[in-house]
């Protein structure tokens, strides 16, 4: 299934207080990577935005007047989302200014599976501060251009952030008889081809990965399948 990154920036916090969308962008992974695969418009919200969520991304409705309304990309935006398995931080914020503007329109909520990044993080770092600013720092990924809230940026960084926090679970061993972590990593060579120098991990970054394993297994409620591998091996 396709995974696509998403977020919104929006007029204010509560759609039901007419609260609209300004903001939309989504960009689809291709494994675990970015794809060139991206959609995103700056949207006119037919509204004033509040000066709380103005002083977040920088935007005020006199700065989106004339701009695309959902209304213009609603249909471009379901075909690119079609399928797809949807991910973004705080997750149900961004679904419910989504499926209300869907509403407004007489269209039916999205029924895609999302993932919660926001959720994943708060099991995997329970106590600690999870917003995206603090995640790009706990797992060292630049975020230094971000000044302001900006949609497309911040799906950017999400997916660098998912992918950290999951790094491992996509690129198991599926041989029975798979070798150890210290172990030669090359079973049969060619003549023709240079010996391969295989460096051991030390103990402390063994230590390190099987705290990896173990903040995963948690997150995924006992899911992590590279852990499950090492164990049984």
């Amino acid at each position: 299934m396709r995974k696509i990154v998403l977020d919104t920036e929006t007029t204010g916090l509560d759609p039901k207080k007419g609260h609209r969308i300004i903001e939309i962008a989504a960009i689809a992974l291709d494994g675990r990577k970015v794809s060139k695969q991206h959609f995103h418009y700056y949207l006119d919200p037919e509204r004033e935005v509040d000066e709380e969520a103005a002083r977040v991304h920088g935007f005020t409705w006199d700065m989106l007047k004339g701009r695309a309304k959902f209304a213009d990309i609603a249909t471009s935006f379901l075909k690119f989302v079609e399928g797809a398995e949807l991910m973004a931080h705080n997750a149900p914020f961004d679904m419910s200014f989504i499926n209300n503007e869907l509403r407004l329109l007489g269209l039916p909520p999205l029924e895609n599976p999302v993932v919660d990044t926001l959720k994943m993080a708060r099991e995997m770092h329970p106590g600690k501060r999870n917003g995206l600013d603090a995640l790009c720092s706990r797992y060292e990924i630049d975020n230094t251009h971000r000044t302001l809230h900006g949609a497309l940026l911040d799906t950017e960084l999400l997916a660098e952030v998912y992918f950290a926090m999951t790094r491992g679970q996509e690129s198991l061993l599926g041989d029975d008889a798979a070798p150890t972590v210290r172990q030669q990593a090359v079973l049969s060579t060619d003549a023709s081809r240079p010996s391969v120098r295989v460096i051991l991990p030390t103990d402390e970054e063994l230590a390190m990965h099987a705290q990896q394993l173990l903040d995963i297994d948690k997150a995924s409620k006992g899911a992590c399948l590279w852990k499950q591998q090492e164990e049984a091996i």
